[in-house]
């Protein structure tokens, strides 16, 4: 049986200039390749996350506004039947009311200062 030899290192000036173009060119590739492809995958899924993200934010914020606005429905129900003024639909416009007082204050203050000259 034959015994294998191992490969003969390439003189310097050698005969394997084939396989070292090739490692070469793959060397290339592989350097051309993490340079790019690290970058674009990192900015895609920044992409999609941040895209998921604003979706179940914008999901989340109007779930809170309107049990917001029936909390504040229920709470005005409640305190009109204790009075005993209670009519139908009052309780409504009472929770719109204060909702809309509650962003009035601050929907104000951000006019206020939008409208400031700049000063120089």
């Amino acid at each position: 049986m034959p015994v294998p030899t191992e490969p003969s290192t390439p003189t310097p000036g050698g005969s394997d200039w084939p396989a070292q173009a090739t490692e070469t060119i793959v060397g290339l590739v592989d350097s051309v390749k993490d340079k790019t492809t690290g970058p674009a995958t990192t900015i895609a899924r920044a992409v999609v996350y941040g895209t998921l993200a604003a979706i179940v934010a914008t999901a989340a914020l109007v779930l809170f506004l309107v049990v917001l606005v029936r909390g504040f429905d229920i709470l005005a129900q409640v305190v009109l039947d204790a009075i005993g003024i209670e009519k139908a639909g009052r309780s409504v416009w009472i929770a719109h009311l204060i909702t809309g007082l509650l962003f009035l204050g601050p929907g104000l203050l951000a006019w206020r200062r939008g409208a400031r000259p700049v000063a120089d």
